[in-house]
């Protein structure tokens, strides 16, 4: 049993390592005098959305993503809406190195095939959307989500769409906000 469990122990490691990798990190804020029960309709907020630096493909998929959420929230997209959607969107390129060092031998002395140093440089694209929700009435924000997290650049658009939408549903699940 215990030979088991230490066979096992480093694929549950590098499992959970890999399954990090692909957390979306929300934070969500709200305006407290607001009555969230209210919004039952919304439409998305073209000037705001026209102003997000990303594809349009792009900008396509998030509001579908972010329609089917709210819509699986109860909501009606409406021409008269309670609620205004917007987003803001970017991405950089996060650089890692590394430089890690190792050494080994035996005995006093320095060991020329035992000791060294290497350097191990990795990049990634990190995403940032924010979901703005807009009373409609008086145009103020009244609830905004942002999610961080790391991109899928591949050119495979299953996995794209896929890390779309697991991003709008992180940032989504925030909304309404605890009272």
């Amino acid at each position: 049993m215990k030979k088991l469990i230490f066979k096992s122990l480093p694929l549950l490691i590098l499992a959970l390592a890999f399954s990090s990798c692909s957390s979306v990190k929300v934070v969500a804020d709200y305006d407290k005098q607001v009555n969230f029960n209210e919004f039952k309709t919304f439409a998305f907020y073209k000037p705001g959305i026209d102003k997000a630096e990303i594809s349009d493909l792009d900008k396509r998929r998030i509001l579908r993503a972010i329609e089917s959420e709210l819509i699986a929230k109860g909501f009606i997209k409406s021409e008269d809406p309670d609620l205004l959607v917007s987003i803001i969107a970017s991405s950089r390129e996060k650089i890692d190195v590394y430089n890690n060092f190792y050494g080994a031998g035996w005995g006093w002395g320095w060991n020329p095939y035992f000791y060294g140093n290497y350097n191990t440089v990795s990049t990634s694209t990190e995403g940032v959307l924010y979901i703005d929700l807009i009373n409609a009435k008086n145009k103020e924000l009244v609830w905004q989500g942002q999610g961080i997290g790391y991109l899928n650049v591949s050119s495979n658009i299953d996995k794209k769409e896929a890390r779309i939408k697991e991003f709008v549903k992180t940032i989504l699940e925030k909304y309404p906000p605890e009272m």
